[in-house]
């Protein structure tokens, strides 16, 4: 690469024919947005850099310019980049060097600067530096009827590797540049269609029409514009790389066959004559080529040498015919006017037109009485006339449609004498004609684009956007280069010489399917039918999984899943069985259970039956790839057809897996084991067979398990002993059952924030996406970061409750925030998901919070994040402290859990976590999430400790009572999982009272619940120490009571008793003894009414009591301890207890903390020296040094000795006998795999084990005798 230009003092070519006489660069007289500066690089040229200065030491410099190219000096192209023209970011000062590398480079002869600011405080100037290289090529130039001939050195050639390539240019929107065709039925066609490259193949299809080979990819858009193209064809076998100006296409043919077939010849610019019948009359291209290569030769090298046949051409020309059009590039405040004739009772106007806007003005004239507009209104060509002579008479008509698509359309309006007659794109058939009922009269000026002169604003907002080109009035050509030097018409922001239309939906920025609708300026992509959303339908509609159905809440049923979220697989429809503890995932198929089987009339009489399950094999995958486990349950219901023709025989049955491998192991048995599950069991109906089936009897089944999930799901099944007389067969094929999501769970805990998780960069795309979920109690921490200089992002949690995205989009920082209402340090799942495509960034926390920002226009170019990614912070700043799952960057799980395996300071997985759905905390506790571990939250149960497990106790002295208010909606229906508010009195049709007890005073009250009515529920213990339940919810003349009269259960001994009532069942559940249930009469009420207070102990309470509950159990109280006493969800014993705790809870007496709430009694009470539940305190771990109180302890040393000499006489007694056992048996041992000891035979042990085992069972054995 070497300087192509340098600009000191000498100047090319500018606007402006006077300088500002100074030394030191470039400067225009005019500092306006009309100049420019033209480089002649002498002949064409490789253009990949440019550098600039300002004017030396001056103020004259330029900040942002654009550059045009050309190599004719018309038809002037604009460097585009990113799909959009590029501005490039000029200089500061007049001495700064400021370069810039082209994306792609620019291939012209000649380069226009453009400036479009400056410095406000000077004027324009420049010093710039243009690097590159040489650049030569032939070029021949095609009429329609040239073709070039290439002829193979063998008449046929069957070619498995292809490269081909060509650049062309043309003004015509259709033609063959590359044609190739065999007599099999092989061909290779690249043309022209619409201004698009199509590319046809075809490597072969059969004569049947089973195998369909022919397969058309098209590319790029609106080629039609005189500019030099660049395509590449690589193919190897049925793998193709279609690559058209810098843009890659991958695809793979269609069919079965490898192999390019061609005969004779291929042609370049055409059809061959003797090939035109088969190729259906296609057009010959119209244009130039260059640097034409297939396959290592060089065919414009060959043509110039006349090595290849060129007969067909009239004048080989090694030379680009130049173009006769002069396009003119309309923005939305532009404008052209055109002198016509005035005076003149005839008014002809045609022009060709291309835009992306369904609606414009296209051209307007005034009339001498009225106007004649014609514009484009819903994608037609309208005509507007409006004759005021005499009457106002308005005449509409319009013709076409669809006419925004970016291609060139044509429009020619004629008025004269008594009509007007509109046609569009030459085609008589769309021609439109309606009178006129007088004459018009020109006034001789026309404005095409747009009217913004003072004396008429009307037309403003409907400015044209778009290229104009063949401009005719009164039937003669306009002479644009005229009005471009200023010699007639005039013109106002408008681009002469240029047509800068962009296609931005080529190529196809909507993903997934989606579709892109676009106008001048901008596109939308409608997402509907395509699973996706989003500005660019990049984001998934659904969940990855079962398990994340299950993780939201969702119930059994059918789901649409999205394994990868935003990566290639579309989603599909499984159905979610979230009954159980685990998640199943399963795939329905099409076959029927107990599906007879038919002889399918081949040679050797085999059936083969197909099964099928309405998703891809990637996404069949991607479900077992991910899976804990995966099985499917396989039958075979014979008579007389045997199945695996064991023990030694070749297999009759098989069946087909997912990786089209034969496998002869049947369900129940594994891998390399050609067995059926009785076959492992060892109960076949035939001792010596493995199948029942293999007996070759009548009515047996064979039946079980397919386990390894590798092989699954069962995609064919071949059933071969079907043809003999009295044979028959049925077969029944599960659906694929899959349980767990290791992607879903795979997860790293962080617990030092200098941590962090190194990846090796990934390569982002147009649209990046980032999504996890953490749980964390730190308020800051970075969540991930790529710490490149450039394509930088960056995730982190701030202040506890935002998350903030920021990445870098060319030179510009993109920063998103969202602001949580909720913490997000609160040790619970949230999730992030985090998105830039070309339009916007969009972040999201909880799926319910969500911002968005808009990308700029400019730098869009892909994410190539090749620097590391480290996940944590690597950078000096405060790393994530906690835990983190299910990390995907586009589409792709980051395997979190195997990388923390070797990363000091993080760990495997979530230990402790809430997965489980809180199972370790226990009585009701709620588990609560940390980022090494887990809690459990006993705030709303009766119980303390880390699993909500320990009983909170009081011991009550005489005359000790709790009590407990209710002012609020603090009682729950036991179904509810609501938190408990401020206290008020409830209305209760059910309840479950709990606690537990020990005493030996009676009588007393243990619970009394009141109520600002009469009603009551009580629990006491009468003279006899038996237990009462006393209810009185009105309707009755006394209490219903329930008496437990079989035990004495004020015996020291602790009890728990649980109530439940729901309307007029009562549900009684004592120690453990069985449930009993008992009913309220049918004339008591049900709903306890404004319940008031709960008291424990003791009864201290104003208004009506039953007076038989203060008379006989009041006095003198409780004595005794009480525990784990709940009344749905209230636990008053231990709000009075816990200091730290607000209630309404007030104490009167000596309430005394103690455990006294131990396992309840199994049998009925007896004396402590024989009841197996009384056990001394015991405390670890014990003390030696502890001072005995009383001496050394005589009882203690004397059961000592008693228990030694017990045990030794035992152990004596255990190895004479074992002694005498192997004297007269051996031992026996096998070889079989662990687990064995627990399983039936050593088969079944491999298969438990290890559902992959591959190899044949070793089924020997050994014996050692003693």
């Amino acid at each position: 690469m070497h300087y192509l230009y340098k600009l000191m003092y000498q100047l090319i070519r500018h606007k402006q024919s006077h300088l500002k006489k100074c030394s030191g660069g470039w400067s225009p007289l005019d500092t306006d947005h009309y100049q420019w500066l033209q480089v002649d690089l002498g002949s064409r040229k490789q253009v990949v850099a440019i550098a600039t200065q300002g004017r030396y030491n001056s103020l004259d410099w330029t900040s942002k310019y654009q550059l045009l190219y050309s190599d004719m000096q018309k038809n002037w192209r604009p460097y585009l980049q990113d799909k959009n023209i590029w501005t490039f970011e000029g200089n500061g000062n007049s001495e700064g060097v400021v370069r810039h590398e082209m994306q792609h480079p620019i291939l012209a002869r000649y380069i226009r600067f453009i400036p479009l600011d400056w410095n406000r405080d000077g004027r324009i100037g420049v010093r710039l530096e243009l690097y590159g290289c040489t650049y030569w090529s032939d070029v021949i130039s095609f009429d329609g009827h040239s073709v070039i001939l290439y002829r193979f050195r063998s008449k046929k050639m069957k070619i498995v590797k292809d490269v081909i390539s060509l650049k062309f240019r043309t003004t015509a929107g259709n033609g063959v540049l590359l044609h190739g065709e065999g007599q099999q039925g092989d061909y290779i066609l690249l043309e022209l269609h619409r201004a698009r490259l199509q590319l046809s193949i075809n490597l072969g299809s059969n004569q049947y029409g089973s195998i369909q080979g022919h397969t058309a990819v098209t590319s790029g858009s609106l080629l039609d514009d005189d500019h030099w193209h660049s395509v590449v064809i690589q193919r190897y076998r049925r793998n193709i790389n279609f690559t058209l100006d810098h843009h890659t296409q991958p695809f793979r043919t269609n069919g079965e066959f490898d192999h390019l077939d061609l005969d004779y010849e291929i042609s370049f610019g055409g059809v061959p004559v003797s090939a035109k019948p088969s190729s259906g009359g296609k057009e010959n291209f119209v244009g130039c080529m260059e640097r034409i290569t297939y396959n290592g030769d060089n065919i414009t090298n060959l043509v110039r040498r006349k090595k290849v046949d060129t007969t067909s051409f009239r004048n080989l020309t090694f030379s680009c015919t130049e173009s006769n059009s002069f396009p003119v590039f309309f923005n939305s405040t532009s404008f052209l006017l055109l002198p016509g004739q005035s005076d003149s009772d005839t008014l002809s106007v045609s022009f060709s037109f291309r835009t992306w806007n369904p609606n414009g003005l296209l051209m307007f004239t005034a009339l001498a009485d009225g106007w004649v507009e014609v514009g484009l209104t819903d994608s037609k060509v309208t005509v507007y006339m409006n004759v005021t002579q005499k009457k106002n008479t308005r005449i509409d008509i319009s013709s076409g449609s669809g006419l925004n698509d970016g291609q060139w359309h044509s429009v020619h309006l004629n008025a004269l004498e008594n009509y007007a007659m509109l046609t569009v794109d030459g085609d008589e058939a769309s021609t439109v004609r309606t009178a006129i009922p007088i004459q018009i009269q020109t006034r001789g000026n026309y404005y095409f684009g747009g009217y913004f002169l003072s004396s008429n604003t009307r037309s403003f907002k409907r400015s044209f956007q778009g290229c104009m080109q063949m401009i005719h009035i009164d039937d003669h050509l306009a002479d644009l280069r005229a009005v471009e030097q200023g010699i007639i018409g005039t013109f106002e922001n408008v681009s002469l010489d240029m047509c800068a239309i962009i296609d931005r939906c080529v190529p196809n920025h909507c993903e997934h399917g989606g579709r892109c609708l676009q106008t001048w300026d901008s596109f939308s992509c409608n997402c509907s039918g395509t699973g996706y959303s989003g500005a660019t339908c990049h984001t998934s509609l659904y969940q990855q999984s079962c398990e994340e159905y299950k993780h939201q809440g969702k119930s059994s049923g059918s789901y649409w899943i999205d394994p990868d979220g935003s990566g290639s697989i579309a989603p599909f429809r499984v159905n979610c069985d979230m009954e159980e503890e685990r998640v199943w995932t399963t795939l329905k198929n099409n076959l029927s259970p107990q599906t007879s089987v038919v002889s399918g009339g081949d040679e050797d009489g085999k059936a083969t039956l197909q099964i099928s399950y309405n998703v891809t094999a990637e996404q069949v995958f991607s479900i077992t790839s991910s899976a804990e486990k995966c099985e499917q349950y396989v039958a075979y219901a014979c008579r007389m057809s045997r199945l695996l023709n064991s023990p030694d025989g070749g297999p009759f049955t098989w069946w087909v897996g997912r990786t089209n491998e034969r496998h002869v192991y049947w369900g129940g048995s594994g891998p390399g084991i050609q067995k059926c599950s009785c076959g492992i069991e060892h109960n076949c109906t035939d001792p010596k067979k493995y199948c029942n089936c293999d007996a070759d009897l009548r009515s047996k089944e064979d039946a079980g398990l397919l386990l390894y999930k590798d092989h699954l799901p069962v995609s064919q099944v071949v059933i071969g002993d079907i043809t003999r007389a009295g044979s028959e067969a049925k077969l029944t094929v599960g659906p694929l059952k899959c349980q767990g999501d290791r992607n879903f769970w795979n997860a790293a805990s962080f617990t030092s924030p200098a941590a962090y998780l190194h990846f090796p960069s990934f390569k982002g795309e147009t649209s990046t996406d980032v999504s996890f979920y953490f749980k964390t109690s730190s308020s800051h921490g970075v969540f991930l970061e790529n710490v490149r200089t450039n394509n930088f992002l960056h995730i982190e949690l701030r202040g506890g409750a935002v998350v903030h995205f920021s990445l870098d989009v060319g030179t510009k920082r993109v920063e998103v925030s969202v602001h949580s209402p909720v913490p997000l340090n609160d040790n619970q799942w949230h999730r992030v998901e985090a998105e830039k495509n070309i339009k916007e960034a969009v972040l999201k926390v909880d799926a319910l919070h969500r911002e968005v920002r808009a990308t700029p226009a400019q730098g869009q170019a892909k994410l190539e994040l090749y620097s590391d990614l480290y996940i944590g912070a690597s950078s000096g700043q405060r790393g994530f402290l906690g835990c983190m799952r299910a990390l995907k960057i586009n589409g792709v799980t980051i395997d979190l859990n195997e990388k923390a395996k070797v990363t000091p300071g993080v760990n495997q997985g979530c230990h402790g976590h809430c997965s489980k759905y809180g199972m370790h905390c226990k009585n009701g506790g709620r588990c609560i999430e940390e980022y090494n571990g887990y809690s459990c939250d006993c705030s709303l149960t009766a119980y303390d400790g880390p699993f909500c497990t320990d009983d909170v106790g009081g011991y009550f002295e005489t005359g000790t009572l709790v009590r407990y208010d209710f002012q609020s909606d603090a009682v729950r229906d036991p179904k509810s999982l609501s938190d408990v508010g401020a206290p008020l009195e409830a209305n209760l049709t059910q309840e479950e009272l709990v606690f537990s007890f020990s005493t030996y005073s009676a009588p007393s009250i243990l619970v009394y619940i009141s109520s600002r009515t009469q009603d009551y529920v009580a629990v006491v213990l009468k003279h006899n120490g038996t237990l009462q339940i006393r209810y009185s919810l009105g309707g009755l003349s006394e209490p219903y009571t329930v008496d437990v009269d079989h035990r004495n259960m004020a015996n020291g001994q602790p009890h728990s008793v649980r109530i439940t009532r729901n309307l007029k069942e009562i549900r009684l559940q004592l120690d453990h003894y069985p449930m009993s249930t008992y009913n309220l009469p049918e004339a008591s009420d049900t709903q306890f009414n404004l319940i008031k207070s709960i008291f424990l102990g003791k009864v201290f309470e104003t208004g009506q009591i039953d007076p038989i509950l203060i008379d006989r159990y009041n006095t003198p109280g409780f004595v005794g301890c009480l525990s784990r006493v709940e009344l749905n969800g209230i636990a008053p014993l231990k709000a009075a207890l816990r200091s730290g705790m607000t209630a309404p809870v007030s104490t009167h007496g000596i309430l005394v903390p103690s455990n006294c709430g131990a396992s309840p009694l199994i049998i009925s009470p007896m004396a402590s020296a024989s009841d197996p539940w009384h056990m001394d305190t015991v405390v670890f771990p014990f003390n030696e040094n502890l001072p005995r109180v009383d001496g050394v302890d005589q009882n203690t040393v004397l059961i000592g000795g008693i228990i030694s000499v017990v045990v030794f006489v035992v152990l004596c007694i255990m190895v004479f006998a074992i002694r005498h056992v192997f004297r007269h048996k051996g031992s026996y041992h096998t070889n079989e795999a662990k687990g064995a000891e627990s399983a039936d035979c050593a088969d079944a042990a491999i298969i438990v084990n290890d559902p992959a085992f591959t190899e044949t069972i070793e089924e020997s054995k050994k014996e050692w005798f003693i």
